[in-house]
């Protein structure tokens, strides 16, 4: 199976969006895919583009060939954007430089109040036993 990185369009008239998407070559550009990466938003002022930056590299390996324009896209999201695209963080993921603040400050205080809240459950079951 011949598999391609390209854009999928979606929105309405005049009014475009797209989803990276992994799909076979030989599907229509808005059929099935095998798994979706990220979206680019042209309109918004700049454009956004959101990607899986690691997943994107994971089908690379894989074999998976980007289009030009995605390759294009990719290429400026590794940049951190510039005047025309502006590149975002998918949503439920982390930046990351804030993924190692949240690491550090959270590792020591986090760490505390899982234990006790697990010794306070096993007291309360005894207790009631």
């Amino acid at each position: 199976m011949a598999v391609r990185i390209r854009l999928r369009r979606m929105g309405r008239k005049k009014k475009p969006h797209y989803r990276v998407v992994v799909a076979d070559q030989r599907k229509p550009r808005d059929g099935g895919f095998v798994e979706s990466l990220g979206y680019y938003q042209p309109l918004s002022d700049p454009a956004l583009i959101v990607i899986d930056l690691e997943r994107f590299d994971y089908w690379v390996g894989q074999g998976a060939s980007p289009s030009e324009t995605v390759r294009s896209l990719v290429s400026k999201a590794r940049k951190g954007g510039d005047d025309t695209v502006a590149v975002g963080v998918r949503q439920g993921g982390k930046a990351p430089a804030d993924e190692s603040e949240v690491a550090a400050g959270a590792g020591a205080e986090g760490a505390a109040p899982e234990p006790e809240t697990a010794a306070t459950v096993g007291e309360g079951d005894a207790s009631q036993g």
